[in-house]
């Protein structure tokens, strides 16, 4: 994806366009990643696939923060979901007003 940088949040593989996360390794030691999606999104991607994807728990969730079951998700339906997260990444850097943040080079 145009841009994708893999960083680290909190000791965490995650993935950024414009200094912006879209998806994480956060929660990896429990199978899954997770997606910043809007929640229609998230509830869409629930309603299709439960076996895949479940909102995260608590705010975060309700916001559109999604875990994806690692181990039950083919290449297909995980670069869908990666590409629905960095688009809405891209289209929320690109509003007015909206700061990229610099990444920083890593050590």
């Amino acid at each position: 994806m145009p841009g994708a940088e893999e960083s680290s949040h909190m000791g965490a593989p995650d993935f950024r366009v414009g200094g912006r996360i879209f998806a994480t390794l956060a929660s990896q030691k429990r199978g899954y990643g997770n997606l910043m999606l809007t929640p229609e999104q998230q509830a869409a991607f629930v309603d299709e696939l439960p076996e895949i994807f479940l909102p995260v728990a608590g705010g975060w969730g309700r916001n559109g923060a999604t875990h994806v079951r690692l181990a039950a998700a083919n290449e297909e339906v995980l670069a869908g979901a990666l590409r629905t997260a960095w688009t809405l990444r891209m289209e929320k850097n690109a509003k007015p007003g909206r700061a990229v943040k610099k990444t920083r080079a890593k050590r």
